[in-house]
């Protein structure tokens, strides 16, 4: 089962660090966050990957084609015919797949970019810059489980995003909707898995995945919530980023199961 990132926008919300290089990229330990989430993938042995780029994509290709380097110690030997010597070779089990879904593209409409190379086929969908201790394998057996068209991992952090209104015997998420000042509900933490149906669902580059198509699913009872109640968090600022470094620095990181 192939895992789609979403790694096209701008950050704008971590712009101190987003207007070099894009938001998937900024380092944690001294990797990309995009590279931690893969490892959540892979741990759980799921290693074929889309990852949907936009904004600054052409780093995002160069550092997966300098991969081998950056994991390896090298010697270059320029006496003998520019020879490189590759003294370890550390690699992941992965095959990458990326994709220039545009600069200004929505989230909908570079879900539906990729859509040929997902095919006829059940496929999971996070952003490029969540981390969580989500049981991927448990995830993916809960989804096939109720049959319905896509689920959703939830989470409960308060009040700092949109709110989910979930049905608490089914679990169908009922509706989206603002935060209020009154809210400690469960929000949308990515990690979702989806049946290629979905493509049908998004018209173009300009659709917002979060809001039409998704509504529509909550609609007809085929979104369902899958509750994660352990650690997840989004690096949305710079705070965020300076978080999940000293978590990973003190050996701390919750999301590190590999």
């Amino acid at each position: 089962m192939k895992a789609v990132l979403l790694a096209g926008g701008l950050g704008t919300r971590i712009s101190e660090e987003s207007y070099l290089k894009p938001k998937p990229m900024i380092e944690i330990g001294g990797y990309p966050i995009l590279w931690h989430i893969m490892k959540i993938y892979s741990h759980y042995g799921f290693n074929d990957f889309i990852i949907c780029c936009g904004y600054k994509q052409h780093i995002i290709k160069e550092w997966f084609a300098d991969y081998y380097l950056h994991t390896s110690d090298v010697t270059f030997d320029f006496t003998d015919n520019n020879k490189m010597i590759v003294h370890n070779n550390i690699s992941e089990p992965w095959k990458v797949t990326l994709v220039d879904t545009g600069l200004n593209t929505m989230t909908g409409g570079r879900i539906k970019r990729i859509s040929k190379y997902i095919g006829n086929e059940t496929f999971m969908l996070t952003y490029g810059d969540g981390v969580s201790d989500i049981n991927i394998e448990e995830l993916v057996k809960y989804h096939k489980s109720h049959r319905k068209m896509a689920t959703m991992t939830t989470v409960n952090v308060g009040q700092r995003f949109g709110i989910l209104e979930i049905d608490e015997k089914s679990n169908y998420i009922n509706a989206f909707r603002e935060k209020s000042d009154d809210d400690g509900n469960m929000i949308n933490a990515g990690f979702i898995v989806l049946e290629p149906k979905i493509f049908d669902y998004i018209d173009g580059d300009e659709t917002i995945f979060e809001k039409t198509p998704l509504e529509n699913l909550a609609r007809k009872k085929q979104l369902v919530a899958y509750k994660h109640d352990g650690f997840w968090k989004c690096m949305d600022t710079k705070r965020d980023m300076d978080q999940l470094e000293e978590m990973w620095t003190k050996g701390e990181a919750p999301w590190k199961k590999w």
